[in-house]
């Protein structure tokens, strides 16, 4: 059990808002109040968009930096690319794009799905259905044993293996709770329908409020995964109206500097994310840049993955329909290629937030990581027969993509891609500044292709149709062809692990 003896204790929601920011872990990392998202060079540097057009062999000179280098780009950089329209330029974007997430991940999706604990929350977002006031929520927190039943769903009949854990902030979900989630996620072990093999959660991303230090230390010693924060916008005028002084989010700096405080902790997996559509789209993306450039500049590590949510309705509010940024799918299929030859390493997540002709279509702009049959209600897994069901008063926001997870591989399987439910790499240490370099040569996206064909057939055999079976089978007969031709010394070890997980065994990973 985690050892949270240290921490703080609130007494009531009031007490928490008011004394739960540590202002010298904010100040830490703002070295003469200086912050690192510079509202001017943005500024300036989206004018200079809206006044010239961008330069060909500019572009091209970036695309191949990005395509050669792998590092993250100088937000000029990034501002120039921003600037084409011409279409032909931009497929050369694309394609660059898809190449470099080739080079980097190789031909892998990895599939995971949100779980929703708690939607209490002491925050006055006025774009969120979760936020304090909002009457129309129906509120709770997960018990354990309503957790147990959501995973019983979740990984003995859907087939999951990595979860992002979403919860609202607010006294009642404290760092203590999460890490009993944690906890109870990795121990609960299930028998898979078609073939009876126990099989259970290996990893759990967390999407939570930014926290302290010391909370952060005791969310690594359960195992933590990915923490995940969304700074909803970048734009500090805008922030400060969309979330309310008195509130804890309130904060801008204590939300902005929270990667730092997680990478000082040992947490070295960040994720980070906007919500696009409350702010100029081109603004929140060179912050993003800035952001992932300042954790290089501290850690020499950047962020394992950008979110790039859009504006969904919510109960209780019109903001989602009103913002005047809102993106069409051409433009958020923009911002996905620009992120990835933008910060060429990086994970890049694609949630159901989406249609599922937006998904279909941005699979080759630069994406690695997709959820699906997910349920965002607080309980939603065990409560309803069907993943496609809805509750607004239930959820934070309206899902766009309802298929299934047998659906969803069998498509992917279909264009070539396979599905990786593989978490080895994050249970063997290859996380933060270990991951990086691997990254950025290629190396990982090529060693995890194998743990993914391995986790793939454990799939199949546990959960598959027949119909996404077949296709599956075929395609992994291509998969272990190509690891043959690049790796023909290791592949009869390869073939070692792959036979066994034929037969059963299952977790088996290099």
């Amino acid at each position: 059990m985690a050892d949270t003896s240290r921490l703080r204790h609130f007494k009531d929601a009031a007490d928490y808002a008011k004394n739960f920011i540590i202002q010298g872990e904010i100040d830490k990392y703002l070295p003469g109040g200086r912050h690192f998202i510079d509202d001017a060079l943005i500024t300036k540097l989206i004018a200079e968009m809206d006044s010239t057009s961008a330069d060909p062999a500019r572009v091209r000179e970036i695309i191949a930096k990005s395509e050669e280098t792998c590092e993250t780009l100088l937000p000029e950089e990034t501002a120039e690319l921003m600037k084409v329209t011409d279409p032909g330029l931009f497929e050369e974007m694309r394609a660059a794009a898809d190449r470099i997430k080739h080079k980097v991940y190789d031909n892998r999706i990895v599939m995971f799905a949100p779980l929703y604990m708690s939607n209490l929350c002491v925050n006055g977002c006025k774009y969120c259905g979760f936020r304090e006031g909002n009457s129309l929520q129906k509120r709770r927190v997960l018990t354990m044993d309503e957790l147990k039943e959501e995973i019983d769903v979740l990984a003995g009949r859907i087939g999951h293996k990595r979860l992002i854990a979403v919860y609202g902030e607010h006294p009642s979900t404290s760092t203590e709770y999460i890490a009993e989630t944690i906890e109870t996620c990795y121990a609960r072990q299930v028998a898979a329908p078609r073939t009876g093999a126990k099989v259970g959660i290996r990893r759990v991303n967390v999407n939570a409020a930014p926290l302290p230090v010391e909370d952060l230390k005791v969310l690594r010693s359960v195992g933590i995964g990915t923490f995940q924060v969304f700074q909803e916008t970048y734009n500090r005028k805008l922030y400060e109206q969309m979330h309310p002084a008195w509130s804890v989010k309130g904060n801008y700096d204590w939300r902005t500097t929270c990667f730092h405080r997680c990478l000082e902790a040992g947490v070295d997996d960040v994720g980070l994310g906007v919500l696009y559509g409350l702010c100029d789209w081109r603004y929140e993306l060179l912050a993003t840049i800035l952001h992932a450039r300042d954790l290089e500049r501290w850690f020499n590590i950047g962020p394992h993955t950008l979110s790039f949510p859009r504006l969904e309705p919510a109960s209780g509010t019109r903001v989602p329909e009103e913002s005047p940024w809102l993106i069409d799918d051409a433009t958020f299929a923009r911002i996905l290629v620009i992120a990835r030859l933008s910060v060429p390493y990086t994970g890049m997540i694609v949630t159901a937030r989406e249609s599922p002709a937006s998904r279909n279509k941005v699979l080759d702009h630069g994406m690695t990581q997709l959820d699906c049959s997910s349920n965002i209600a607080i309980k939603g897994y065990s409560d309803f027969e069907s993943e496609a069901h809805q509750e607004k008063e239930r959820q934070q926001f309206l899902l766009g993509d309802n298929r299934s997870i047998d659906e969803m591989v069998r498509y992917l399987a279909s264009r070539g891609i396979i599905t990786s439910f593989c978490t080895a790499g994050y249970r063997c240490g290859r996380t933060g500044g270990c991951i990086m370099d691997a990254l950025k040569t290629g190396r990982e996206g090529k060693f995890c292709k194998i743990n993914a064909v391995l986790t793939f057939r454990e799939w199949l055999d546990d959960f598959a149709s027949d119909e996404t079976r077949k296709i599956g089978d075929a395609l992994i007969d291509k998969e272990l062809a190509a690891i043959k031709e690049w790796l023909p010394k290791f592949f009869p070890s390869v073939m070692k692990q792959y036979e066994a997980t034929c037969r059963g065994e299952r977790d088996l990973f290099f």
